[in-house]
């Protein structure tokens, strides 16, 4: 930025985290608690007996630091453990066709929720009922639809292992496969990538392996805003003076520089650890040509190296012993020219090779990467091409090395693993059935983009959403919000007020629930739940908070009570286990054998790691190898006639769809949320200027008066505030394989706003 003029936009030239972290801390205190003795709780988070932050699934060292959050977990928990309150009086005093022009910030800032709610359409206003009421009018609809798959059942990562789990069975016996999740718009490309590669679409890393890699490539994430913990490692990987190579469009403070709060020293001295040791401006869009020219490069060092009478760069025992498809891979790339890779990723051939070159040089390598990757119409190859470099040099399998996707709430992993899927296994749904006495229906269900389609065309007639804001998360908000307008029933089971809830329907039910910081109190007494998190540990969470209304119930015991109302001739007694968690993990361990002497291995300090095969170069695909697969497709995504591809972002003040603030900080934002970054160069290409109001536009569709600033970014790339720039990408725009929304890949122009 070169103009500090325009109201709201100045550059930020201090690092990421340090007093300006803590800063924002303290501020989210004062703001949301106040002088409440609930400030404690900030001491509890990621602590033995206390909870599992609400924020990122980056892992901590759990039960060795007193201090264990960031800026945006401590966001997180004072957003939660709010003192303000959406009360009877407060929905007495505004009605829904108010509410609708509330802003999305305006909406969750209100505060908690205290009672269940039901839509009045004679006053447009949600009043109080009870939980019997609630449950009653929700389960009469449930009971009526013609079809159990006229039903969607939601899951945000938000929820517990425990909660999932029951989740899924009542979905099950009601007798859908139906389970639209948030991970079906962030990382579904891994999960759906990796199986067919290395046969599991998890991580294969631990925390412990950044202390032993050689080098670590960052691509397409921004740490600093989105899973800030993961700062404190990328610190440490640097201070040991291993490179730290970052591949994004823009440049993010986080990925250069840091200041660690809880380093003293650094704090005191003003001091900061430089993260990236080279940052590469790939173009919006230009992963696969890039990792495509990653692979040309390493071929090429091998060949280079066998010529002079060396042993070759490719591990080749590795290759021969775990691995299929080397000959396929070798033509595919064989074939891709480095003019068409430069022109694809934006970057020169000699960047690349300088890439290339520190991955071949360092035996143990670690790649990091986030839903720069994997929100693409081609996310699932991306994904694919990632494991096929690590697999060149053995890089799976091995300590200090591996595949890292970074996940984005703190379960969404976990939830995928209790069963919330829409393409279930044979295997575990037999499990399942013998272990509850009844048959699950075995059609596969709708992920996200196919429940908002059956809605759309009427097929699809019941939402039940646990956690989460999916109207205002998924792409093409004109369809989307029309979508949930058409339904016989919306049920929210939330904490907060979001745009999903004011969706009407001929019957919209809000179920406030417990948070994760509060205490759980059921028949057995304190409960707690579990959760996974990025690197597969699963951990106990225990709320140490009152709860923000006695009238609260836990999300369990939510589900239990729709399952009781919609299932009368239910076979499960669903009391039982909401009285004690326990018993649900007992249950969890018998239908998932990797949770064996799961209520014994959770009490130990640190919880325990699922088994992920990869990482014991255990492979288990069909063939009991891994894969090298081939990505068959252009290496520039086409444009459609627009001249720039545009990737949706959130600010620092934002998680998923929840907006703590109007500040951008790193990028230099204050107060607003209406601007689109570009390069200097194409700004002027244009005949604009920083600063200049410009619409952008995709097809038919608009996102008017944006402030265009001038930043850091590759040329021929935009970026815009996610979930604002939502409207721009259409319903069908996504991974034909994951069927993940391509928010990272949206063809826009510019214009000159009215």
């Amino acid at each position: 930025m070169t103009d500090n003029s325009l109201d709201g936009i100045k550059p930020y030239d201090g690092p990421a985290g340090g007093w300006g972290a803590l800063k924002a801390v303290a501020k989210a205190v004062r703001q949301e608690m106040g002088a409440s003795t609930k400030t404690r709780a900030l001491l509890d988070v990621n602590q033995p007996e206390g909870f599992d932050c609400p924020g990122c699934a980056w892992p901590d060292r759990k039960h060795t630091s007193s201090f264990e959050f960031c800026e945006n977990g401590a966001k997180a928990v004072t957003w939660e453990a709010t003192q303000k309150r959406v009360d009877p009086t407060f929905f007495a005093q505004h009605s829904v066709s108010e509410l609708l022009g509330w802003d999305d910030y305006s909406l969750e800032k209100a505060g908690r929720l205290t009672h269940p709610l039901r839509y009045d359409p004679e006053t447009d206003h949600f009043r109080p009922v009870t939980w019997d009421e609630a449950f009653a009018r929700a389960g009469a609809i449930m009971q009526s639809l013609a079809d159990p798959n006229e039903a969607e059942f939601y899951t945000s990562g938000r929820a517990s292992n425990e909660a999932a789990f029951l989740y899924q069975l009542y979905a099950r016996e009601f007798g859908t496969n139906n389970f639209p999740d948030c991970s079906n718009m962030c990382h579904e490309a891994t999960s759906t990538g990796l199986p067919r590669s290395i046969g599991v679409g998890k991580g294969t890393v631990t925390l412990d392996d950044f202390e032993h890699a050689d080098a670590v490539f960052s691509f397409g994430h921004n740490p600093g805003t989105n899973h800030p913990r993961m700062l404190g490692t990328l610190r440490e990987v640097s201070r040991r003076g291993k490179p730290i190579v970052v591949a994004n469009p823009m440049r993010e403070r986080g990925l250069e520089r840091f200041q660690d709060p809880q380093a003293p020293v650094e704090m005191g001295t003003l001091g900061a650890t430089k993260i990236a040791s080279a940052y590469y401006l790939v173009k919006v869009g230009g992963d696969l040509a890039m990792l495509k020219g990653l692979i040309k490069a390493v071929f090429a060092a091998d060949e280079r190296d066998l010529d002079a009478g060396g042993p070759g760069i490719l591990d080749r025992e590795f290759i021969a012993t775990h691995t299929t498809g080397i000959d396929a891979l070798r033509a595919d790339i064989d074939a891709a020219s480095w003019p068409d890779i430069v022109s694809g990723s934006g970057l020169s051939q000699a960047e690349i090779e300088r890439m290339a070159d520190v991955y071949c040089h360092a035996d143990r390598t670690i790649i990091c990467y986030g839903m720069g990757i994997t929100q693409h119409r081609n996310g699932t190859e991306i994904v694919q091409q990632i494991a096929n470099l690590l697999l060149l040099r053995g890089n799976i399998g091995k300590e200090g090395a591996g595949i890292c996707p970074v996940r984005g709430h703190s379960n969404v992993q976990g939830d995928r693993t209790v069963g919330i899927t829409e393409l279930p296994t044979e295997a575990f749904l037999t499990r399942l059935d013998n272990a509850f006495g009844i048959i699950s229906p075995r059609a596969h269900g709708h992920n996200a983009v196919e429940a908002i389609a059956a809605m759309r065309d009427g097929h699809a007639k019941a939402f039940i959403g646990l956690g989460g804001n999916l109207a205002v998360a998924i792409s093409d908000p004109q369809t989307t919000f029309a979508a949930f307008r058409k339904l016989d029933l919306n049920v929210q089971i939330i904490t907060k007020l979001n745009r999903t809830c004011l969706l009407l329907a001929r019957e919209t039910l809000i179920l406030p629930c417990l948070g994760r910081t509060e205490v759980d109190l059921q028949e057995s007494g304190r409960q707690s739940v579990t959760v996974e998190d990025s690197m597969s540990m699963v951990h106990a969470s225990s709320g140490i908070l009152k709860s923000a209304s006695a009238t609260l119930l836990s999300e369990p015991a939510i589900i239990a009570g729709l399952a009781k109302a919609s299932l009368p001739r239910t076979t499960i007694d669903w009391d039982h286990y909401v009285a004690d968690y326990d018993r649900i993990r007992d249950k969890i361990e018998q239908v998932f054998p990797d949770f064996y002497d799961f209520n014994a291995r959770v009490r130990v300090k640190g919880g325990f790691r699922l088994r992920v095969g990869a990482s014991l170069r255990e492979w288990d695909t069909p063939d009991r190898k891994a894969h090298f697969l081939v990505a068959d497709l252009p290496l520039d995504i086409d444009r459609e006639q627009h001249r720039f591809l545009l990737t949706t972002i959130r600010s620092h003040d934002q998680y998923n769809t929840t907006i703590y603030g109007l500040n951008d900080r790193y990028r230099g934002v204050t107060g607003r949320r209406d601007v689109v970054f570009l390069n200097a160069d194409d700004l002027a290409e244009l005949g604009l200027q920083h600063g200049d109001r410009v619409d952008i536009v995709s097809g038919d569709r608009v996102l008017a008066g944006q402030t265009a600033v001038a930043h850091s970014i590759a040329r021929g790339s935009v970026a815009a505030y996610f979930p604002e720039a939502n409207c721009l990408i259409a319903l069908d725009n996504h991974d034909r394989r994951s069927g993940t929304p391509a928010y990272k890949s949206v063809p826009v122009s510019l214009r000159r706003a009215a």
